[in-house]
């Protein structure tokens, strides 16, 4: 792969994409970037402000923009379901593109609103529900890819599948990892089913590498850990790459021709730089991990994919 930047992705005229997460960082990066080229976007984020004033900023920063913002929290079933639902009017039976983006890091323990721990529930069970209600829509859409934005500190972890999530031990970081194998194994099992079912949707991966974005901070800041957060914000400041540098895997994985299904995308020194294929642990490869990981999830959110129903003609 050369190096890629953003003057290398296609022109994205006609194509209808969701971004989740896409009030900061590289959700941000990646929606706009998208717009630039002719996309129309949806902003899908959980707080209703925050959404708003990036759509105000993406439509400063790119004037020809087609976007807008719906509000989706990840982190509540429901609002997974009700985004879906309401989901028509945007581009009819058609969705080209999501990017399944939003997450949380290494926070102290909470759940969801369904009682799921927080980052199992927020990165990997919400994501997969969203995924799952929006498959019709994919699958009718010729050249649809899915990218899931996974980490590198995934290979801290494989899955617990006694303790999905984390009610006998808690250790916020392992969790994290744990979630992100997730994210992984989710993209490798959506593969193999896509490819059963004859289906030419793209499900690839995508992780930023170490960028500068809140997410490092959100944990100790919710903490109050006030020296710690500085100690983070300095080392994003000398170690880290920007987000529009982050959002390059994503990007990538989304616009590149010839992708190919379950790749991984990220920078090519794992940290920073050009994006190419990242290594990954072993365990994200393994198919009985990932039939275990999809029957949990399904069970867990009450989502069942159906590789048979296209939506309606358009």
């Amino acid at each position: 792969m050369t190096r890629w930047n953003t003057s290398h992705i296609p022109d994205q005229t006609g194509r209808s994409v969701v971004v989740t997460g896409a009030n900061s960082g590289i959700g941000y990066v990646t929606a706009r970037e998208l717009a630039r080229q002719g996309a129309r976007v949806l902003l899908a984020c959980r707080n209703e402000t925050r959404g708003i004033a990036a759509l105000d900023r993406l439509r400063s920063e790119v004037p020809t923009a087609e976007a807008e913002f719906r509000a989706l929290d990840l982190a509540d079933l429901s609002s997974v379901r009700d985004f879906a639902a309401t989901l028509d009017d945007f581009d009819g039976d058609r969705l080209d593109l999501l990017i399944n983006n939003a997450g949380v890091m290494a926070l102290p323990h909470r759940t969801t609103a369904d009682g799921f721990e927080m980052q199992f529930g927020t990165n990997h069970l919400g994501h997969f529900a969203l995924t799952g209600l929006l498959l019709p829509k994919l699958l009718a859409t010729p050249g649809a890819r899915v990218v899931t934005v996974s980490s590198m500190l995934h290979a801290l972890a494989d899955l617990d599948y006694s303790d999905l999530n984390s009610e006998h031990t808690y250790r916020r970081w392992i969790a994290y990892a744990r979630s992100k194998s997730a994210n992984l194994l989710f993209v490798h099992e959506l593969t193999r089913r896509l490819a059963a079912a004859g289906s030419q949707v793209v499900a690839a991966a995508a992780h930023p590498g170490y960028a500068a974005t809140n997410l490092a901070t959100a944990g100790v800041r919710m903490e109050g850990r006030t020296s710690t957060e500085r100690m983070v914000e300095r080392a994003n400041q000398v170690l880290a790459q920007s987000p529009d540098g982050g959002a390059l895997g994503t990007l990538c994985a989304a616009t590149a021709p010839h992708m190919r299904p379950d790749s991984f995308i990220g920078p090519r020194s794992g940290l920073r730089g050009a994006p190419a294929q990242s290594f990954r642990a072993p365990w994200t490869k393994k198919d009985a991990n990932g039939e275990r990981l999809w029957a949990a999830s399904e069970q867990l959110t009450g989502v069942r994919y159906d590789f048979s129903r296209p939506a309606a003609a358009f």
